[in-house]
C-alpha cells in the first residue's frame, strides 16, 4: 500500500478532474490531521485518497463506497482502510470508531465546500480564505446546495474540534496542495 499505487488505481476507476481533485483536497486534510494525532500520514492519506475512487463507476447507495471495498479487499489492503472508507458513508451502517474514521467523514463534506466557496472568489483561491466566510457561505442554502451541512458540523463534532477551528486546519492543509487542486 503506497500512494503510487493508490494514484494508479484512483486514476483506474476516475476520469472526472473534479472529482479526482476533490480526493486530492481530501487527501491533504486526512495527512495533515494524521500529523497533527501523531498517526500514519501515509496510510490516512491513502484513505483520503482512495475514499471515492469507485465513486464515478458506481455512484448510487449502498454500491459506494460498498463495490470499492470489495475491490480494495481483493487488493489486499488493510481492514482499517477499507473500514474508514465505508464509514464516510451512514447508509453502510459502520459507525466510525477510530480517529482516522471520524477524521474521513469530517473532511470530505468540508473539502468540497471549501474547494466551492474558493472558486466563487474574485482570485479563485483558497490562500487567505477564513473560516467566518465559510461559516457565512454555510448559510446560503442555495451555496453548493449538495453539501451537508449537518455532515460537515457533526463531522467537527465527532473529530472533537471547534468547527471554525476544524475549517482553518482544512484550509491551511488545502492551501499546501492548492496548486494539484488548482485553487
Amino acid at each position: 500500500m503506497d500512494r503510487r499505487s493508490a494514484i494508479e488505481l484512483l486514476q483506474q476507476y476516475t476520469k472526472s478532474e473534479s472529482l479526482t481533485k476533490h480526493m486530492l483536497a481530501v487527501e491533504a486534510c486526512m495527512r495533515a490531521y494524521a500529523e497533527k494525532f501523531g498517526e500514519d500520514v501515509e496510510k490516512w492519506g491513502i484513505v483520503g485518497l482512495l475514499h471515492d475512487f469507485d465513486y464515478e463507476m458506481y455512484p448510487t447507495p449502498p454500491d459506494h463506497p460498498e463495490k470499492g471495498a470489495v475491490i480494495l479487499k481483493d487488493l489486499g489492503y488493510p481492514d482499517d482502510v477499507i473500514y474508514a472508507i465505508k464509514s464516510h458513508a451512514d447508509w453502510t451502517h459502520c459507525p466510525r470508531q477510530s480517529p482516522m474514521d471520524k477524521a474521513l467523514f469530517a473532511c470530505d463534506e468540508l473539502a468540497g465546500f471549501l474547494t466551492a466557496v474558493a472558486l466563487v472568489r474574485p482570485d479563485r483561491k483558497i490562500e487567505g480564505l477564513e473560516a467566518r466566510s465559510v461559516r457565512k457561505k454555510m448559510k446560503d442554502k442555495a451555496f453548493a446546495r449538495a453539501v451537508s451541512r449537518d455532515d460537515i458540523v457533526n463531522g467537527a463534532r465527532e473529530l472533537g474540534i471547534d468547527l471554525d477551528e476544524h475549517i482553518g486546519f482544512c484550509i491551511r492543509a488545502m492551501e499546501k496542495v492548492s496548486d494539484q487542486l488548482g485553487l
